[in-house]
């Protein structure tokens, strides 16, 4: 492997940081633009994948392009989240904005492509409609209960709705919406998120527009909780690292990081575990012996969904519109 693919981390600086106007650039390398080289050396390896959480890696692309998947993911796929709240009654303790606030932010499972987009252009009568507005309906009063245990003091035993969640509230579907989301209708992502708490006698009665948006216009379109990347670490063991100096060698990484084998030698089990805390550095007996780095162009995502979506369509949608970027630039007349 080449040294200029990989940044250097000493004990007070990191090195092989320098860029270019050409990203990836050297001397070295033959870095002209060939379609067939980045499709037969680009690699993709996923290591976890469920329904709310991916980690993979990226291999072989530029910082540039990694960094651009990344930003799109939090700030430009669309996602469905309440935009305006019509309250007709609230008389918790949570003002008007306050709750709508708190409305706005709660994941909803809704397939963005079964909407369109709102027209701003239009008035407030005529521009939420049945293929561009989701209607979330809530309608809570507590009361006693009395069936409650003798002596309990427990909200939940002594009143009826004292607390109100997001599974609270329900999806009205309109018009055309009654066979669009036929079995499968538009839940908060988690039921479970408190919304309010009640006593006997206050209510709250309100409806909520859910409209597209993204995240560059409200953190609550974002459909990603995190979306982040780290550069592969390299620990590269220059020496042998034997007997107990392997034991206090491995003791500087975090577990699974180093190992040793058969002969009492440390070696490198897993570098993918290790957090570049530059522990190993600080102690004398090591000096020279081991150098650690990163790889420039291998990049380990991490994608946390906020529920809306798999991770895994997050990512694909964020590649259709960096691909519609470029599509664009192409295609602009010059001076435009």
């Amino acid at each position: 492997m080449a040294d200029n693919n990989i940044v250097g981390i000493e004990y007070n600086r990191v090195t092989n940081t320098t860029s270019t106007d050409f990203p990836g650039h050297s001397s070295n390398e033959d870095q002209s633009w060939d379609i067939e080289k980045i499709k037969n050396s680009l690699e993709v390896k996923i290591s976890k994948l469920d329904e709310r959480e991916s980690n993979f890696d990226l291999v072989h692309i530029d910082t540039s392009i990694a960094n651009a998947l990344r930003r799109i993911m939090i700030s430009e796929v669309p996602s469905v989240a309440a935009e305006t709240i019509y309250v007709f009654n609230n008389t918790s303790v949570i003002q008007d904005e306050v709750l709508a606030h708190r409305i706005g932010l709660i994941p909803l499972k809704a397939d963005p492509d079964l909407l369109t987009w709102v027209d701003t252009a239009q008035d407030e009568k005529s521009k939420y409609t049945d293929e561009n507005t989701i209607v979330l309906t809530l309608d809570v009063t507590c009361t006693h209960n009395p069936n409650a245990p003798k002596g309990s003091t427990n909200p939940k035993e002594l009143y009826r709705n004292s607390h109100v969640y997001a599974k609270d509230l329900k999806f009205e579907p309109q018009g055309k919406q009654v066979e669009l989301f036929k079995g499968n209708p538009v839940t908060a992502a988690d039921p479970n998120i408190l919304i309010a708490k009640l006593r006997p006698g206050q209510e709250i009665s309100l409806r909520a527009h859910c409209i597209l948006g993204v995240g560059s216009d409200h953190a609550k379109f974002s459909p990603v909780a995190t979306a982040s990347y780290r550069l592969m670490p390299v620990i590269d063991i220059k020496q042998p690292i034997s007997g107990e100096q392997a034991k206090r060698f491995q003791r500087c990484f975090p577990p699974g990081v180093v190992d040793i084998d058969s002969k009492g030698e440390a070696y490198v089990k897993d570098a993918r575990r290790d957090t570049v805390s530059r522990e190993v550095l600080r102690h004398e007996e090591f000096d020279g012996k081991v150098k650690l780095g990163r790889k420039r162009d291998h990049f380990i995502f991490n994608i946390e969904s906020t529920g809306g979506m798999p991770p895994e369509e997050i990512f694909i949608k964020s590649i259709r519109l960096l691909k519609s970027k470029a599509d664009y630039l192409r295609n602009c007349p010059i001076g435009q």
